[in-house]
């Protein structure tokens, strides 16, 4: 199992402010996989995002991925981890507004021994004409697509992705999800993709649905739907 957790738990505040978010999960995804974390709003889907991510501790449990236990690891350990293995794509692109879309992928470039080819990069993601243009002269799937090549760049192992279609219309999320498809098929990059859309779950290899902190459905998709015919985005 590439990835495996065991009995998460993690919670906020403390006294008559005390409020567990994260039971006791546990789960696991094969290498290659594309996974969905399914949830409604304060479930608790994005909290174990962040714990598989290093982006925020856990009060007990386990996490591995491949093979590496990320509880209790050292800052500076950590900061490995996140560098060497993880890419994150966020709702919210967070691109740097005085930087080229060039110089925004780059700028993860250097963080990887073994980053992707930029250009090759730029043209899987449509964004070739587009590499000396700032994020503000840009569409919202535009720079999407810039945050997803940023995190692709460092060919990392992992992709964390926390709503990538959440502030795009039907038709962007549908390029964004077959992008997403197409670097999984290229690449064989394992995805958790954590999203209050319903129909996504019908394109990735296993469904997982958390309520009140908790894993109410785990499963693999015997036939799945491909993201360009998928309906009710």
């Amino acid at each position: 199992m590439y990835l495996q957790v065991t009995d998460l738990k993690k919670s906020y505040g403390q006294d008559t402010g005390y409020t567990p978010v994260l039971k006791g999960i546990t789960m696991g995804v094969e290498r290659g996989q594309m996974c969905v974390i399914q949830g409604t709003s304060g479930s608790g889907k994005s909290t174990l995002l962040h714990c598989i991510g290093g982006l925020d501790t856990m009060d007990s449990g386990s996490v591995q991925v491949d093979g590496i236990e990320i509880a209790g690891l050292r800052p500076d350990a950590l900061s490995d981890y996140r560098r060497v293995s993880l890419g994150f794509i966020f709702q919210f692109y967070n691109l740097i507004p005085n930087l080229t879309v060039r110089e925004n992928i780059a700028v993860c470039e250097y963080l990887s021994e073994h980053p992707l080819d930029l250009d090759e990069l730029l043209e899987i993601l449509g964004l070739s004409n587009h590499s000396d243009k700032f994020p503000p002269q840009l569409s919202g799937g535009q720079q999407q697509r810039c945050a997803i090549a940023r995190a692709l760049i460092k060919n990392p192992k992992l992709l964390l992705c926390d709503e990538p279609t959440g502030a795009l219309d039907s038709k962007t999320s549908r390029d964004i999800l077959m992008l997403l498809e197409k670097i999984n098929e290229i690449y064989g990059t394992t995805m958790l993709i954590v999203t209050h859309n319903n129909a996504i779950k019908n394109m990735v290899h296993k469904v997982i649905t958390i309520k009140d902190g908790l894993i109410k459905k785990d499963y693999i998709n015997e036939v799945r739907v491909k993201a360009a015919e998928l309906e009710d985005l």
